[in-house]
């Protein structure tokens, strides 16, 4: 019989940090809120990071009640014009939430202009993952009623952002 010697710790060996945080990103259990989704990709260039069980896993963490969501990543072009017919601004935004209901179950769409999302993590130096993360969770909490309109909302709702990402294994999208 042969017998196993373990290495020791210091010849062990490790992932890389990043390995690490998305093992415990994809550890997170999905919240106990029903939720029905509907993922669709027409800037299909993010699929890899925008699997349906990982962006599942966003909105169960920032949802309080049931939902019925819808996100739909778009190129440049149909983002400009959602935000231009439905906002008044002629540009693309990084997302848009269209809420139709919040009690008893959320209703939404969440809109996520792709072009717009790598952009902002390129000159942010943030990871892509991440605020694709960040971006579903403030999209998310539009749809339950929070805001950012008054200082004292968008301190509520920035805090409540930070924790469901925090919870999430990722860091905190306001820090510097």
């Amino acid at each position: 019989m042969t017998r196993r010697v373990a290495k020791p710790a210091a010849e062990a060996v490790r992932p890389p940090a990043r390995a690490k945080a998305a093992a415990k990103r994809a550890s997170v259990p999905a919240s106990p809120v029903p939720l029905r989704l509907s993922l669709q990709l027409a800037d299909a260039g993010d699929r890899a990071l925008l699997s349906r069980p990982l962006v599942r896993r966003w909105l169960a963490a920032a949802l309080e009640r049931a939902a019925e969501i819808t996100v739909r990543v778009v190129g440049e072009d149909e983002g400009r014009a959602l935000n231009r017919d439905y906002r008044g601004k002629d540009y693309a935004t990084n997302v848009l939430t269209f809420d139709y209901a919040a009690q008893p179950t959320v209703v939404a769409d969440l809109v996520l202009c792709a072009p717009v999302v790598r952009a902002e993590a390129a000159s942010a130096v943030r990871d892509l993952e991440a605020h694709y993360a960040h971006l579903v969770v403030h999209g998310a909490l539009h749809a339950q009623g929070y805001d950012h309109e008054r200082a004292s909302d968008a301190k509520v709702m920035e805090t409540r952002e930070r924790e469901v990402l925090a919870g999430l294994g990722y860091p905190d999208p306001y820090s510097a």
